[in-house]
């Protein structure tokens, strides 16, 4: 069973799903395998990202961003 939050990651998936398990049956010489989709809306995260957040996720993958905003004193608001 493949579990999706929203239509537009079941979107994506069917982009490359086809090819994925036509190789995947190959490759265990089982042709009878059936996909069954459900749509998980528990699971579905949603995340506001604001220009302080993403400045974060940028200084974690290289801390002198850090020492750049102590330095320059960003407007990140």
């Amino acid at each position: 069973m493949i579990l999706f939050p929203s239509d537009s990651a079941k979107a994506e998936f069917d982009k490359v799903s086809r090819e994925f398990f036509n190789h995947f049956k190959t490759k265990v010489h089982n042709f009878s395998i059936e996909i069954l989709y459900k749509r998980d809306m528990e699971n579905l995260k949603i995340e506001v990202m604001t220009k302080r957040k993403i400045f974060e996720k940028f200084a974690e993958k290289n801390p002198l961003l850090k020492d750049l905003d102590d330095l320059m004193k960003f407007d990140l608001t």
